[in-house]
């Protein structure tokens, strides 16, 4: 038995991940509850800020551009010397402060469109906020999980979060629309803020004690300081090449989500319900993928089911140029991403189950930060790549392109064994403390309250 920071016992799984991991705490079902409110609140309001934007202020496609633009700057920005701060201080009031940040941002949408005084640098602002938001909240979450559950329950916890992300993308869009259909352009704002105080009121209804933070070391600068995530990253051999993976991959998906767009509606000539039914029905994929990730690893060990799904996802982008107009283009798209999603659903839970084995409690904050805002300053780039390269040369080599990207990725897995996790320190107090376990979120970064509108494919990067 070893023992994580908080003091709470650890079981570590035998290599052949033959032992079936203990049963979750209480909390963190009440936890699992309340991300899982959140996420669906957040599902609804994806890209409810540019359609604001677009019917109410009559914006331009560059505002619109450059709503998402801003919010992921300008966000990367703030929350870089947080890092440090989230780091060392408890996580469950930062979870509960993001959490209300982003509501009061929120809600002041339909407020201020209620009295007709909304502008589009108010909604600039907001974005930034909320955004920034979600950052700090998955950095705080991600390392307050690793106290809340044993080494052996870190799979099936994260892929309980996974199987709530994905439920809730093929719920809220539609869910989304009908109330903008009804109510108008402010109502799925007004949900996403209410979800974010539901969230803060179940993380506050958490009744075990929340371990003390990491101390702080002395420092040679606040910026090395701020700067430990990729430090950290960069000098793990595992944990690089996974953030290689998750930058190529990952801006490979996003980069082609608009261009399968256009690809489908112009090119193979689908009717809007048909590209929705492509958008929405793969999400099974990732439900049933969620939900086999513990099963798999308890049976095969986790470092087997990360690096075969790592390489499982790579493989049904390419189907996608090859599909014909009309209905066979149709299914041989919706197979590729329900296959996709089926494994990146698999590989998820697990990905965030080994980055949280390899990275130490004085660092996680830190790792998920330097994580979050690289996605966030990458990505825009590769999605501009590939739509100069669709508009050059049509949406089947643009796609092809991002087929190859993502094939591209697989040699960058930890395919090299790398050390056990980092030795966990005793409690402070020296005592241990059976049975009592500290509460946390989700380590996944919820895509859907971003600026931009989402799309369930995205959540495989």
């Amino acid at each position: 038995m070893n023992r994580t920071t908080a003091g709470a016992p650890v079981q570590r799984s035998p290599v052949g991940g033959s032992q079936a991991p203990s049963p979750l705490s209480r909390d963190f079902h009440r936890l699992w509850g309340a991300y899982s409110v959140s996420h669906l609140g957040s599902a609804v309001g994806a890209g409810a800020l540019p359609l604001v934007a677009i019917l109410l202020l009559d914006s331009s496609t560059l505002q619109i551009s450059l709503l998402a633009v801003i919010s992921g700057l300008a966000s990367a920005v703030i929350v870089l010397p947080l890092g440090p701060w989230i780091e060392f201080r408890r996580k469950r009031p930062v979870m509960i402060g993001a959490d209300l940040l982003r509501c009061a941002a929120l809600t002041s949408v339909p407020i201020a469109a209620a009295l007709g005084a909304l502008t589009y640098e108010q909604l600039c602002v907001v974005a930034v906020v909320q955004t920034a938001g979600t950052i700090v909240f998955s950095a705080a979450s991600g390392a307050h999980l690793k106290h809340l559950v044993t080494v052996d329950q870190r799979v099936t916890a994260n892929s309980r979060f996974e199987t709530s992300q994905w439920t809730a993308n093929s719920l809220g869009s539609p869910i989304g629309g009908v109330l903008v259909s009804w109510l108008g352009a402010t109502a799925s704002i007004t949900v996403d803020a209410a979800s974010f105080l539901m969230s803060a009121l179940g993380i506050r209804r958490l009744r075990s004690p929340e371990p003390p933070p990491p101390t702080r070391q002395p420092a040679p600068s606040r910026g090395r300081e701020a700067i430990e995530g990729w430090r950290h990253i960069l000098h793990h051999p595992g944990l690089r090449a996974l953030f290689v993976n998750a930058i190529i991959f990952g801006g490979a998906i996003t980069a082609s989500t608009p261009i399968i767009a256009v690809f489908m509606l112009r090119d193979l000539h689908l009717a809007p319900w048909q590209y929705g039914l492509a958008l929405g029905l793969p999400c099974l994929g990732g439900i049933l993928g969620s939900l086999t990730a513990g099963p798999l690893t308890t049976r095969y060990g986790l470092r087997r089911v990360l690096l075969t799904t790592g390489v499982a996802r790579t493989l049904w982008m390419g189907f996608i140029p090859l599909a014909p107009p009309g209905t066979p283009g149709l299914i041989i798209i919706t197979l590729a991403d329900t296959l996709l999603l089926f494994m990146a659903g698999t590989f998820n839970p697990t990905f965030a189950a080994y980055r949280m084995n390899h990275t130490s409690e004085h660092c996680l904050s830190r790792v998920l930060t330097a994580w979050s805002i690289t996605s966030k300053l990458t990505q825009p780039i590769v999605i501009a790549a590939a739509g100069i390269l669709a508009a050059a040369t049509g949406p089947r080599t643009a796609l092809t392109a991002t087929a190859a990207l993502t094939l591209t990725s697989a040699a960058f897995l930890p395919w090299k064994t790398t050390p056990n996790s980092p030795p966990a320190a005793n409690p402070p107090s020296g005592r241990r403390l059976p049975g009592r376990r500290s509460s946390s979120g989700s380590t996944r970064l919820p895509t859907a309250v971003t600026a931009t509108a989402t799309t369930p494919r995205e959540n495989a990067e």
